[in-house]
Order: C-alpha cells, then structure tokens, then sequence
C-alpha cells in the first residue's frame, strides 16, 4: 500500500520537481531527506516510511535534473541554485507539515547540502542528520578530468562528465541491493560541468558552518567506508565547536546504510535523534 503522495514542487526559477511525501497524523515533526548525488528519493522509502511510522511526516525532493525529473538531466546552474531549490523543498514541507522549522537529513552528497543550507541561514531548520555525507570524498574526479570540465564550462556548462561513483558494491554489502542499483533506470550516471562546479563551490559555504547558531546534529557513519573519509568527517565535526553532535557508526554497513545488515538498528537510531529535537519549539 502507497504511503506517500506525488506532489509537484515548483523550484523558484519555475522547474517542476517531482517529489514523495509522507504526511503523518498526528504529526510529532517534519523531516526534508535529501539524495544522493547520483541516487533519487525511491533509494530512501524504508527510512521515510519508518520516520511516518513514528509520527514525523517526510518531503523527498528529487533533486532537479535526477530520479523522476528528466528536465536538464544531471544539471544545476550554481550552488545558490541548489541551496534555493533545497529551501523551496523546505518551504514546501512547511506548508504540508504546518511544521514551522523542519529537521533536514542530508544523505550522502545530501549531506553535503543539508551543511550547505544551515550555513546559508540558520534561522530555518530545526536539526541536522547527517548519513555518510559526502563532506569530504575518498576520490572524486581526476586532475585532467577537472582541467575538461574547466573548459566546458567556458563553453558548454551544460555538457555531462561521468559521476566517479559508479561502483554499485561500495554502496552495499547485499547482494540484492547491488542488483537493484545496477537495474536502476533513474539513476543518475553523468552531471554536467555547471552541476560539477556548483558542488566545488558549495564546499566554501560548508566551510563557515561552524560560525553558524548551533543545533541539534547528528552523524550516521559506515564502518566499511570506501566514499568518504570518516576520519576527516569526524575531525570536522568535532572541530565545529557545537556542544550538540553525535557520531553514530555501523560496522556492519557499507556507504548507504539503508541497505545493508545494519539497517534495522539505524532506523531506531535515525527515530530516536530527530525525536530528540523539538522542531515546534
């Protein structure tokens, strides 16, 4: 049985994007789950429909240009774009939730968003979970690789580079999962040369995080890691000065914790860190 509707969320430059939502009833709080860079909201049902469960009701924008929005694939314009698309989502939750300040769990290169957003404005969201944000990579594109996509953004911003993520077994253990990344019709390959840039410079904002008003965070790490670098993750995080984190890792997962052995035990950890948070208040 579906849980979630399909609502259409107009990003502020016009573009449609398909989106889930999960309403809840009664609702304890509202939660705005962001992507991954090549992966889109059906990854996330289990954690979204398990946060419904518990009383919080759930917004799963697909990012634009990725998952079920076809328009520009795999193109964003700037990192302002990203982070005013990402409220627009956040403002669109409000309105569905009548939850005024939303808790946002960054998942992955979502990760790297939901920081990018607090550091833009710290007035507006309630709580932060990070799940192996993509802070700060293992690996991403190489030095000649960036040296082509320099040059085509002179030229062509919007002409596509392979994503350097597209190996199915460093997301997960189980042997399912793997098949169903490798069968995923909407999973996104390639980004282009303007989404490329938009990400680098996002990282500049990311980097004042720290002189931003403190709240509620906390951190989901994979043990057997090969995406992201927990150890700088952790250094980062640490290094905020917050007296409000958490690190939670799983030693049984690889990148994306939801689809592997450890997933049941941190579904009870994601309900239990966002409902510590007082998102009315």
């Amino acid at each position: 049985m579906t849980q979630y509707q399909e609502p259409t969320i107009t990003l502020p430059d016009g573009y449609e994007a398909y989106a889930r939502y999960w309403p809840a009833d009664p609702c304890r709080g509202a939660v705005l789950s962001l992507h991954g860079i090549q992966s889109h909201g059906g990854w996330f049902e289990a954690s979204a429909g398990h946060l419904q469960q518990a009383g919080f009701a759930v917004l799963q924008p697909d990012r634009r240009g990725s998952g079920r929005n076809l328009l520009d694939r795999g193109h964003a314009a700037s990192a302002e774009q990203l982070v005013t698309d990402a409220f627009a989502c956040l403002d669109a939750l409000v309105d569905r939730s009548d939850v005024p300040r939303p808790q946002v769990m960054g998942i992955s290169w979502g990760g790297k968003l939901a920081a990018a957003m607090h550091a833009t404005d710290p007035t507006r969201i309630a709580g932060l979970a990070l799940v192996t944000p993509g802070l700060f990579p293992r690996s991403g594109v190489s030095q000649a690789e960036k040296f082509r996509i320099g040059c085509a953004m002179l030229s062509n911003p919007e002409k596509s580079f392979d994503i350097p993520l597209n190996v199915p077994e460093l997301l997960a253990r189980d042997p399912s999962w793997i098949r169903y990344v490798q069968q995923d019709p909407l999973q996104l390959h390639q980004a282009t040369a303007g989404f490329f840039l938009a990400s680098r410079r996002m990282d500049r904002t990311i980097r004042a995080l720290g002189k931003a008003t403190p709240i509620p965070l906390h951190v989901f790490l994979a043990a057997d890691e090969g995406i992201i670098d927990n150890d700088e993750t952790c250094a980062f995080i640490r290094g905020l000065g917050w007296n409000t984190w958490a690190i939670t890792t799983y030693e049984r997962s690889r990148h994306t914790i939801e689809f592997d052995e450890d997933r049941d035990r941190f579904l009870v950890d994601l309900v239990s860190a966002l409902s510590s948070v007082h998102p009315r208040s």
